[in-house]
């Protein structure tokens, strides 16, 4: 579990940032090279490293390079993690709501 912690926690902070969510978001239509990222981004090319390199620690993403060309691809699964947390927040918030539907029809049933 604790592992597993460490994992959404770093997954977590590197969602935290909109630059780093731009990049998934364009690496979802496939892979790029750092420059094509850095291009819409408007920062400098070693922030953009800066931030390939907190989504390759979070596994979200893999690099490779090929002589001075580094090309960026989405993780496969990656964001399965964070996906299994938020469905498993999401199911006892759902529960809970049902229960709590439950009572007040309950209650107004009684009350009349």
């Amino acid at each position: 579990m604790i592992n597993n912690q460490t994992t959404l926690d770093r997954m977590f902070h590197a969602l935290a940032d909109g630059h780093r969510r731009s990049i998934i978001e364009r690496l979802a239509s496939g892979p790029l090279t750092v420059s094509d990222l850095a291009g819409p981004l408007h920062i400098s090319l070693p922030a953009v490293m800066q931030h390939i390199a907190v989504l390759e620690t979070s596994g979200l993403l893999v690099s490779e390079k090929q002589g001075r060309v580094r090309t960026c691809t989405l993780a496969s699964g990656a964001l399965t993690p964070a996906e299994t947390w938020i469905n498993a927040r999401r199911s006892m918030v759902q529960r809970r709501m049902q229960r709590l539907e439950q009572f007040l029809v309950k209650d107004q049933e009684d009350q009349e």
